[in-house]
């Protein structure tokens, strides 16, 4: 699935205001949960323009966890995809440790994703069509910056800048190596609705042996 590109924050700090946004229901909820989560991500991205689609992601390596936002590229039934450059920390960490978390949170939504699984490199092709979709500038960018990497200073990356538009031209910017997508493939999916007096709605989606769904509700 492709992804298109006031409330405060009541429910995640246990206000008076908390959970008025809505429920969460077992006979509710669809028994796919990418089905459910593209419906959260539409809802999202109507209440929430902006940062909709912003994600934390959380990998680790040696026991020690690191997390940082990325922006959610893509969804299907094979799991939740984000680009990077694959030799930046976490690419180097999913290299050493293919496992991840993900959270995505609507405060205006009173709404909360997490997603825990393991992780795989998306094939060349993918990452082709996606970074040909990308703004020029981006496209630029991703060649004159090695992520993650110490630098002297920003006038250092500017000239690498200048240095990868002179190289390029006016011609089409492939897509660097180091560069592309990563697939988390969930094992399960938590959703969670802010709800009044901090009894909030959490549904988590666990694979099962035959490799359907089972749906589970927890405490909050």
């Amino acid at each position: 699935r492709p992804m298109r590109e006031e409330r405060g924050v009541g429910a995640f700090e246990g206000g008076a205001s908390e959970g008025l946004r809505g429920e969460l229901d077992e006979r509710d909820v669809d028994p796919d949960p990418f089905v459910q989560l593209a419906a959260w991500l539409d809802e999202a991205h109507a209440a929430q323009p902006v940062g909709w689609d912003a994600a934390v992601l959380a990998t680790s390596l040696h026991d020690v966890p690191s997390a940082r936002a990325v922006i959610l590229r893509g969804l299907d039934d094979r799991g939740l995809v984000f680009y990077t450059d694959r030799s930046s920390r976490k690419g180097r960490e999913l290299t050493a440790n293919p496992r991840a978390a993900i959270v995505l949170m609507w405060p205006t939504l009173e709404r909360q994703v997490r997603v825990d699984g393991d992780v795989s490199q998306i094939s060349d092709e993918e990452s082709d069509a996606y970074f040909a979709t990308r703004p020029r500038g981006s496209t630029l960018s991703a060649w004159a910056s090695n992520q993650s990497e110490v630098i002297d200073s920003r006038s250092q990356l500017e000239e690498a800048v200048r240095e990868v538009e002179e190289r390029f031209a006016d011609g089409p910017v492939p897509r660097p190596p180091r560069w592309g997508g990563y697939r988390v493939q969930p094992k399960e999916i938590e959703f969670w609705q802010g709800r009044p007096d901090r009894l909030h709605d959490r549904l988590r989606y666990c694979r099962a042996a035959n490799g359907g769904w089972v749906i589970e509700r927890l405490s909050p």
